[in-house]
């Protein structure tokens, strides 16, 4: 008969106690033994192929092997420099040190040297006192000898000090012998050079001898 009806299809979709999604239809999850629905994972963002060529493992990230010489070069040269810097200063510290024991050096020898003939010059300041108390000079000869050996002496760097009227110090000065107070100072004074002092720059080679006053109290 044309108009019976069709006998449903008993094999159509199978039941399922699985919540069904009401857009697509499908399951919305599956539930497990203990009851917890499992959610079925949201798909990843899709990525650029500059993306993917960042990645670690991708193609691109080896090292360029120019880069890194580059950077040892620069590195090793970093290093050299290091070094002749510090060549450079421990050179000018030698120099400075070979200056400074050279100039010690000849002070010690001109010390050395001059400090003998510091009396023979004694002897001439006594011959020279004692002729001006007779009111006379020394004879030509032997003044042009004492004029000439001052001057050398002095131009090797001894120098002569010890004036009548200096303040005492006695750094500068041996004292003597004390004459008393004298009104007419303030400060302890040099009243008579026994023997002039001499020195070679700052070094004291010998201490003017003096006789000294002192304020009134």
């Amino acid at each position: 008969m044309s108009g019976a009806q069709q006998p449903e299809d008993i094999n159509g979709p199978p039941m399922t106690d699985d919540p069904v999604d009401p857009v697509t239809g499908d399951a919305a999850g599956h539930v497990d033994e203990a009851g917890v629905a499992e959610t079925p994972a949201a798909p990843g963002p899709d990525l650029a192929p500059e993306d993917v060529a960042g990645e670690p493992g991708a193609e691109g990230s080896a090292p360029d092997p120019a880069q890194d010489e580059l950077t040892l070069t620069r590195m090793e040269l970093a290093e050299r420099t290091s070094d002749l810097q510090r060549l450079q200063a421990e050179f000018v510290n030698y120099k400075r040190r070979v200056e400074r024991d050279r100039d010690l050096i000849r002070e010690n020898a001109t010390y050395a040297a001059l400090t003998p003939i510091i009396e023979v010059l004694d002897t001439i300041d006594r011959a020279r006192e004692s002729a001006q108390h007779q009111g006379q000079e020394l004879e030509a000869g032997f003044k042009a000898v004492a004029e000439q050996l001052e001057r050398t002496v002095e131009r090797l760097g001894l120098t002569k000090f010890g004036t009548a009227g200096d303040a005492f110090d006695p750094s500068l000065h041996e004292a003597l012998s004390h004459l008393g107070e004298d009104p007419e100072v303030e400060v302890t004074t040099c009243k008579v050079i026994a023997k002039a002092g001499y020195r070679i720059g700052d070094r004291v080679v010998r201490a003017a001898q003096v006789l000294v006053a002192d304020p009134p109290q």
